[in-house]
């Protein structure tokens, strides 16, 4: 089976490097819809960890040709990219695209995830 994500490690702090994540999705065509702060709303109720933040990414042209093809895969969107902090070092890491054609073998997303993928794998890279 498939690896379902990539990830990198980066030299960069947490806020550099989400940044860079956010600046390399706009420069591709995407949007940041949303950036979630995982661990700021964890210390909210009491547990206390290392940081993670989830930035979800969107194109429209994309979502549309994907919800196209079947409404229920609107539960793998938007794409997320994890940034996080383990054991002292920064990760990026994204959910691979070609991972919901495993999911949904009968939905013809081989195409569109590809290129979706294509573009993901280009964000995690120019963001180290």
């Amino acid at each position: 089976m498939k690896s379902f994500a990539m990830t990198v490690e980066t030299d960069k702090d947490i806020d550099s490097a989400v940044k860079a994540v956010t600046d390399a999705t706009t420069a591709k065509g995407f949007r940041v819809l949303h950036i979630h702060d995982v661990a700021a709303t964890l210390a909210e109720k009491g547990f206390d960890r290392d940081p993670v933040r989830i930035i979800e990414i969107c194109n429209a042209k994309y979502a549309s040709q994907v919800l196209a093809k079947d409404i229920s895969l609107a539960l793998m969107l938007p794409c997320p990219i994890t940034v996080y902090v383990q054991n002292g070092k920064t990760y990026i890491s994204g959910l691979l695209p070609t991972s919901m054609v495993d999911l949904y073998p009968d939905a013809g997303l081989e195409e569109v995830a590809g290129n979706v993928e294509k573009v993901v794998i280009e964000i995690i890279n120019e963001s180290r």
